[in-house]
């Protein structure tokens, strides 16, 4: 009795710092429904959101797994923001949250043998031509991921990083984007059908972005934490464990499994979005590192070239 009494007091201040009346919402409990996992989990949504283009049984896999991407993105956004936005930010919450990150980028670099051994060649080579010209490049959650976690600079296309600095125009920085690099021209400056989309989409979020985020991502919030804490070893060595993670591990193993189908004999060769693959997502050439100062200048010089 003494612990419901504690309750019923704790209720009252809640209730009484918003102006609400502690009787009128005991009330509503009684007519309630009791939760259930279902209703909690929106099971039935969430299982009524794979739509097939095709009556392949394996273009199911293929949503699938890319939804069940999109979910972990969204966690790592979540745990990101956490980082990011803390008014106080303590050693050891930066730290836990990310090993929490970096599980969930553990988790994705494993799940590539459900796309690489999980699909049969000949029904991909069918669903795939009724995706073009969509692309896994135009996952935004991605994006936000990329700008959230490391300084702008290093995430230019390294062409172009003597020309950039902190006084650039967003726009402009925008325009020079290591990933540009998959869907434009640089001759011409003409930009595919591919990118032109997703600007249309998701530009203006991305500059927003990019501007929140160009003092608060995850490196700055590193580099705001005690000295002695950023030259702890095992810090250190969790930031480059979530580096190399995301820039290498991951994206090597997007690729391998991209391989065994677009390189099957069985298509063009071509990805769908038109995109020249092989160049814009292996490491050595997408030169994509976070935490630059965390690597020694020959780590640097070979990054990715050992995949």
């Amino acid at each position: 009795m003494v612990e419901t009494n504690h309750i019923l007091e704790e209720l009252e201040k809640k209730f009484d710092a918003i102006n609400q009346k502690t009787e009128t919402h005991l009330e509503g409990l009684l007519w309630s429904k009791p939760i259930t996992y279902w209703d909690y989990i929106q099971t039935d949504a969430l299982l009524n959101l794979q739509i097939q283009r095709t009556t392949l049984p394996d273009e199911m896999v293929f949503i699938m797994y890319h939804q069940v991407n999109e979910l972990l993105f969204k966690m790592i956004l979540w745990e990101i923001n956490q980082v990011c936005k803390a008014k106080e930010l303590k050693t050891t919450f930066f730290s836990e949250r990310l090993n929490r990150i970096s599980r969930y980028f553990d988790m994705l670099t494993t799940s590539f043998d459900i796309m690489g051994d999980g699909m049969e060649v000949d029904q991909y080579m069918k669903f795939r031509n009724t995706l073009t010209p969509a692309s896994g490049f135009q996952s935004a959650q991605y994006r936000l991921i990329e700008f959230a976690s490391t300084d702008l600079i290093n995430l230019i296309d390294y062409r172009f990083r003597a020309t950039i600095d902190r006084n650039t125009p967003y726009s402009h920085a925008f325009e020079h984007l290591y990933w540009q690099a998959a869907g434009k021209d640089y001759a011409t400056g003409e930009k595919s059908y591919l990118i032109l989309e997703f600007e249309r989409k998701y530009k203006d979020e991305f500059l927003r972005f990019m501007e929140e985020y160009n003092t608060i991502n995850i490196w700055q919030k590193f580099k705001q934490l005690p000295t002695a804490d950023q030259k702890n070893e095992e810090l250190i060595a969790s930031m480059r464990h979530f580096d190399k993670t995301v820039n290498i591990t991951w994206v090597m193993g997007h690729l391998n499994a991209a391989k065994k189908y677009i390189e099957s004999g069985k298509g063009s060769g071509e990805a769908t979005g038109g995109s020249d693959w092989k160049k814009y997502m292996h490491p050595k050439y997408q030169r994509r590192i976070f935490f630059p100062d965390l690597w020694s200048a020959e780590e640097l010089e070979k990054w990715g070239e050992d995949c």
